[in-house]
């Protein structure tokens, strides 16, 4: 089965994750799980980061920017990140911005 284009952008930000040392888990999002969680919750320099992979045009549902919004208000760290801006992403998780 090939795999999506949000499948690959998802691989992407694993291999950086992992490169850089920062524990994720990826929650399933249907069944038991909150709807609009992000794919990926980190603790990243003991923050909580959370990541919505999206591929191409792709912008998070309504779900998604309230799950996005509630984690910004707790003081948690979130980004969307697609193949144009994985570089920026990794720059970021470097600390070189």
């Amino acid at each position: 089965m090939a795999q999506t284009p949000e499948g690959k952008v998802k691989d992407k930000i694993k291999a950086i994750l992992k490169r850089h040392s920062i524990y994720y888990a990826m929650p399933h999002g249907a069944g038991f799980g909150n709807a609009g969680v992000p794919d990926f919750l980190c603790c990243w320099r003991g923050r909580f980061l959370a990541i919505e992979a999206k591929a191409g045009k792709g912008k998070p549902t309504a779900l998604q920017n309230k799950a996005l919004d509630d984690i910004d208000k707790a003081g948690g760290i979130t980004c969307v990140v697609n193949e144009e801006n994985l570089h920026e992403f990794e720059v970021f998780i470097k600390g070189d911005v």
